[in-house]
């Protein structure tokens, strides 16, 4: 089998694979981040195996990645929204928008520092799991640990994370 060139694949298929993308994101700078990060995941699998039908195999991370994008956007909406329970009588609409997304942000800022902050292992269990959407046992086999192992990194992250961050919510 002839090896596959991921420059004459994104040569041949960049361009629809962007469109592909912009498709299911919605708009093109989602869809310009879903397409690098389906390039590394593209050249981090083939430095480990073969693939035979690499176009389709491009198109099948793409959605995958896409769909991660698309459920940490809807995480990141859900904050803002958190964020926009406040009674602020005799404030303006625009002022009251702008505390919104400051304090929305500052809860983003957190939440990522708390993120940054957990053990390497017990961070990339979390986020395969949070972000990527990966099963338990996805993530065990691809860790090369215990579903059990996975099952505790994920709580702690979720437990330290809250811990750091329930004062400000």
């Amino acid at each position: 089998m002839e090896a596959v060139s991921v420059d004459a694949l994104h040569r041949s298929d960049g361009a629809a694979l962007q469109r592909f993308l912009q498709r299911l994101l919605g708009n093109a700078a989602d869809a310009a981040d879903a397409r690098q990060e389906t390039y590394l995941r593209l050249v981090r699998a083939l430095s480990r195996t073969e693939i035979e039908q690499p176009r389709v195999f491009l198109f099948f991370v793409a959605r995958n990645v896409a769909l991660s994008l698309g459920k940490r956007r809807r995480f990141e909406a859900s904050l803002f929204r958190s964020a926009t329970h406040f009674d602020l009588a005799g404030i303006t609409d625009e002022q009251v928008r702008t505390e919104q997304q400051v304090i929305a942000r500052q809860q983003l800022r957190l939440v990522a520092a708390a993120i940054d902050e957990l053990p390497p292992r017990c961070r990339e269990a979390f986020l395969l799991s949070a972000f990527d959407g990966f099963t338990n046992g996805e993530i065990a086999a691809r860790l090369g640990i215990s579903q059990r192992m996975v099952e505790k990194h994920v709580a702690k992250a979720v437990l330290e994370t809250h811990r750091r961050c329930r004062d400000f919510f």
